[in-house]
């Protein structure tokens, strides 16, 4: 697993990860799930849990393996999947003399999921969470051919397609729409995100780039959501859908897309140290990025956009 990667999922929230996983985190203290407690003996500091009465102690993914009993590998897809980080594949005794790009890889099949998009249709989880929560413009909703669904438990999902410059369909990105709420003990909770296999989830939003003109502004967001924000606010923008997540071919393109047609790169960098450091990598290869300033007490352009429209 890329160690940047790696760093992204120790380096989430220690206090928010316990609180997915169903501790009550209260000034950075909690009963501990590991013995019978009754006086909140583990604490969180420095993004690590203790606890001093019996001496378990550990990082955000020991933390999963130890409440989850699950692996090292699948504490940190869990990780992944509930908090929006796409990670590379993991090798596998049997593939560890392949190249990595072969690595637990399957051909995404497009023709299986074009159909959910040639009619989109939004469940009234779906609008409240885009309409009203998000407040984004209808137009651009149907632009992105967002659309939902429900699984076997009913669980409510907005699914989000991911094209090439071409229009054609690379990957899938199923978001959850369901509120918050805790698994029955030694259940997972529902992961936040999912993508097919095979799924080429990289630069969002490609398509825009034919509607680009020399010269023009091309803002670049971290998530989709701030994306359809950007949309609805009238600009022209991409996404990177993970503040870990700038690969080789992502880089190249941006690269070639300034060398052709010019155009002037804006970002507003989240307000944390993720979105930071993915400013700094879009710097290395677009030099003259303009970075903009979100305003105190709003951390991505998604809080930005919805504070500014809810104002008027």
């Amino acid at each position: 697993m890329d160690k940047f990667e790696l760093q992204r999922l120790r380096d989430l929230p220690i206090g928010g990860v316990a609180g997915r996983l169903g501790l009550q985190v209260t000034r950075r203290k909690a009963l501990c799930p590991f013995h019978d407690d009754h006086h909140a003996s583990m604490t969180f500091k420095n993004n690590k849990y203790r606890c001093w009465s019996c001496g378990e102690s550990g990082d955000t993914i020991s933390l999963v393996m130890r409440l989850l009993g699950k692996d090292f590998r699948d504490a940190c897809r869990w990780l992944a999947d509930e908090n929006n980080i796409i990670v590379s594949s993991f090798k596998t005794q049997d593939s560890c003399n392949l190249k990595p790009e072969t690595w637990n890889l399957k051909p995404f099949d497009a023709s299986r999921y074009e159909r959910f998009f040639a009619r989109p249709f939004l469940n009234k989880e779906a609008q409240a969470f885009l309409f009203e929560e998000r407040r984004l413009h209808p137009a651009v909703v149907k632009y992105c051919r967002l659309t939902s669904w429900r699984d076997r438990r009913g669980t409510p999902w907005l699914q989000i397609p991911y094209y090439d410059r071409e229009g054609r369909l690379t990957g899938v990105q199923n978001r959850n729409l369901a509120p918050s709420i805790l698994p029955p003990p030694g259940e997972a909770p529902v992961p936040r995100f999912k993508f097919p296999r095979g799924s080429e989830c990289g630069i969002y939003n490609l398509p825009v780039l034919r509607l680009l003109k020399p010269g023009e502004a091309l803002y670049i967001t971290e998530g989709a959501s701030d994306c359809w924000a950007m949309l609805s606010a009238g600009h022209k923008a991409v996404a990177i859908p993970s503040a870990t997540l700038l690969g080789r071919k992502d880089r190249e393109l941006l690269a070639e897309l300034s060398s052709s047609l010019s155009p002037s790169f804006h970002m507003y960098p989240d307000r944390d140290a993720p979105g930071e450091r993915l400013f700094l990598r879009l710097s290395e290869v677009l030099p003259g990025l303009v970075r903009h300033e979100l305003p105190p007490g709003c951390k991505d352009f998604g809080e930005y956009y919805v504070k500014v429209t809810s104002d008027k």
